[in-house]
């Protein structure tokens, strides 16, 4: 099949009509034969047509890349923006990796609802991607490689070219005349994609000429399979999470086979929005978070997620700071007080039942954070109870209980923000102070 203009547009209308195409635009070949493409049926589409250029600030020539990218857009008549990145690549992490992230990242901020990103990935990308994942020993999500259409942000991520070949692209952009740039790392067969479409791909087609179609058509038979998983994984998780909210059944969890286990943990935790572990740590959730004696609290962690386990139930976070050790804020009791971790601020309102306004405002206040030493007497129920017992009672569980304020008047608990007053500083008149323990810091 040809690329022409009737051939793209035939796959565009395939996919949903959004309320506005953006097209990502690099100022190579084949983003410029995408963005070319789109200015030449604009007046056919049923939403206006941009482009955005993504500066990662990589190389020394990125500014001519973008203004390249300017020039070329003014030239067709398509509005343009360019987004600037600040990358670092944290030690033992992929520059690649990083920054298709970050570009990801920029391009879902930039869509409004039912808005649409357009890439230029073609056949022969998704080629070398199913390759990839082989080599890195994926699964059947992974081999599935880019889907024509996926979720991103609010939006929408469209690949109308995946149905053609690079040297389609590539004959496009020949026949059309078009002026692109060369981006020099494409030579470094240091990159492991680089490597596989100088070295390695030509070697396979010269032997089987139709490589890129039947990766292509592989990849589509294990994304059918990968939604079958799924399908099977979200009628699962209906019952792992009854009755917790967001949590799921150890419990619930034992009861499946280890493979739609996995499968149901790997779509809860991609429906949270974290990075998918490997299986080494997925088995580990399913011996030692699942597997564990009641009384220990295991965690598992991977980068930028951790999983613990409290009371029969799985909870899936970010990783958590703590306060120092022995921190101790001194509170003028009036004005906001934004909390050290991440743990948001404490301010004051009045009314009942509260903190008798007259001691609160003769008396020294201090945060602090850990356990308690001695017993919390609790405004109302004529007894104290231990911190642990506190805790207990009210299922705050562990890794929770160091990042409570604790809220001192002359150096006695008056407070645990956010739960209980305690005596003898409780008071029910209309003008009590009440603390409130807000856990988004104030702007």
């Amino acid at each position: 099949m040809k690329l022409d203009r009737d051939s793209f547009l035939a796959c565009l209308t395939s996919l949903p009509s959004p309320a506005a195409y953006h097209v990502a635009y690099s100022g190579g070949r084949d983003s410029h034969v995408l963005l070319e493409l789109m200015a030449l049926l604009a007046p056919r589409l049923p939403a206006p047509v941009a482009a955005v250029h993504v500066h990662h600030g990589l190389q020394q020539g990125a500014a001519r890349w973008a203004g390249h990218c300017e020039r070329v857009c003014a030239d067709l008549g398509v509005p343009y923006r360019c987004i600037e990145l600040a990358l670092s690549v944290p030690p033992g992490e992929s520059l690649e990796a990083v920054a298709r992230e970050a570009r990801y990242r920029a391009l879902a901020g930039i869509l409004g609802d039912g808005e649409m990103v357009l890439t230029a990935h073609h056949r022969s990308d998704q080629a070398e991607t199913v390759l990839l994942q082989l080599l890195r020993g994926a699964g059947v999500a992974g081999l599935a490689a880019m889907p024509v259409l996926a979720p991103l942000g609010p939006g929408l991520l469209g690949r109308p070219l995946l149905s053609f070949d690079a040297e389609q692209v590539a004959e496009r952009a020949r026949r059309r005349r078009l002026q692109w740039l060369e981006d020099p790392s494409n030579r470094d067969t240091g990159f492991d994609r680089n490597f596989l479409r100088q070295r390695v791909i030509p070697l396979l087609a010269g032997r089987w000429p139709a490589l890129s179609r039947t990766l292509a058509r592989s990849a589509r038979h294990c994304a059918e399979a990968q939604a079958l998983i799924d399908e099977s994984a979200r009628a699962d998780l209906e019952g792992l999470l009854e009755g917790g909210g967001d949590t799921l059944s150890t419990s619930a969890l034992a009861e499946l086979s280890p493979p739609r286990a996995r499968a149901a943990l790997r779509a809860w935790i991609r429906g949270a929005g974290f990075r998918v572990p490997d299986s080494a740590r997925l088995d580990r959730i399913l011996t030692e978070m699942v597997g564990a004696a009641p009384d220990r609290s295991p965690m598992v962690h991977w980068a930028g997620a951790e999983l613990r386990r409290y009371r029969g139930r799985l909870y899936l976070m970010p990783p958590l700071q703590s306060p120092a050790a022995g921190t101790v804020l001194r509170w003028d009791g009036r004005s906001p007080l934004v909390l050290p971790a991440g743990l948001g601020s404490l301010s004051v309102r009045r009314g009942r039942p509260g903190i008798d306004s007259a001691r609160w405002a003769r008396g020294t206040i201090e945060i602090r954070f850990g356990r308690p030493s001695g017993r919390l007497r609790l405004a109302g129920e004529g007894c104290s109870r231990s911190f642990r017992q506190f805790c207990q009672q009210r299922a705050i569980p562990p890794w929770e209980r160091d990042r409570l304020p604790l809220i001192h008047l002359d150096g006695e608990l008056a407070a645990v923000a956010g739960l209980c007053l305690c005596e003898p500083f409780a008071s029910e008149a209309e003008d009590s102070v009440q603390p409130v323990w807000g856990r988004t810091p104030p702007s």
